[in-house]
């Protein structure tokens, strides 16, 4: 009879262990959209991380899981400790070997990457952002902090960026009396422009200044260097290797802003704060208000 007893106790306390258990699971596991429209689950925080994307890789590293990364695209340089990590490829030509090798437990890649399906059939978990709005940056570190288990960190890192970048576009409107200056924002030299829909379109809204690109043309269009010429903008945003070369472009020679030099040009480290949306983006609509402070007529 004790013998029963015992056995039927140990039986009971298996089973609690075995509810506890799964409670635990319940307690982590989550099921998060994603923005190509699919449900990843997640039973608990992804360990082993792989980034595909510069602003991805600097998100993940400010909600403090930097050391979760096991291989970054090419292109990731911040935090400085993300450039020792291997490389996996660029935007059109990840290493899906290379990553395969890696075992990760995710891979978190744009949404315009096309390699989702590719990684599925290899049994790999990913997950796909959206990056060309300014709301996206606060969608992505919210979305992230949900995936790595730090949604009270980045709630903290979105008000943060919020009250940076509110106060450097209330200070920078009212720096400047009536019209804000025409800018023309040159994200490639194909050439492609940041339009107003663009993260980059709506930081230079937010301190003022008049996009040349009209909404329609989507966030990112690529123009006719005619374009540029035809609604001459007061200030151009350009490399620095590009800027010394503008006047030899068809007609750009004829724009004001070329004859007098009022160029927005940066370092790579700071033009980088401007073209990732990611956690830096205050610093990057700070260079953007500090230069047209100098340079705007």
């Amino acid at each position: 009879m004790s013998s029963s007893i015992g056995n039927r106790r140990r039986g009971q306390g298996f089973i609690a262990a075995l509810l506890s258990f799964g409670l635990a699971l319940a307690a982590h596991a989550s099921i998060v959209r994603d923005d190509l429209g699919r449900d990843v689950r997640f039973a608990e925080p992804p360990r082993r991380i792989i980034t595909l994307l510069p602003s991805i890789t600097e998100t993940v590293c400010a909600l403090g899981a930097c050391d979760r990364l096991v291989a970054t695209d090419r292109y990731s340089d911040w935090p400085v400790a993300v450039r020792a990590l291997p490389k996996a490829g660029g935007l059109d030509d990840a290493q899906v070997e290379l990553i395969v090798s890696l075992k990760p437990d995710l891979v978190i890649l744009s949404r315009s990457q096309r390699i989702t399906d590719r990684l599925a059939d290899l049994g790999i978990a990913s997950f796909a952002l959206e990056t060309d709005r300014y709301s996206d940056i606060e969608h992505n570190i919210d979305v992230l902090g949900q995936i790595l288990g730090t949604s009270e960190r980045a709630a903290e890192l979105n008000d943060s960026i919020a009250a940076r970048v509110r106060a450097i576009g209330d200070a920078a409107r009212a720096a400047r009396a009536g019209e804000g200056p025409r800018v023309y924002f040159e994200v490639d030299r194909a050439p492609y422009a940041a339009g107003p829909t663009s993260f980059i379109g709506e930081l230079l809204a937010r301190v003022g200044a008049r996009n040349i690109v009209t909404a329609d043309l989507g966030a990112f269009p690529k123009l006719n260097p005619e374009y540029v010429v035809r609604y001459e903008p007061d200030v151009i945003f350009v490399s620095a290797t590009d800027a010394p070369s503008l006047a030899e472009r068809p007609g750009w020679d004829k724009l004001r802003a070329v004859k007098e030099h009022r160029f927005c040009s940066f370092p790579p480290e700071i033009r980088d704060t401007l073209v990732r949306p990611g956690p830096r983006v205050a610093d990057g609509m700070q260079a953007i208000a500090d230069c047209l402070a100098r340079v705007a007529p």
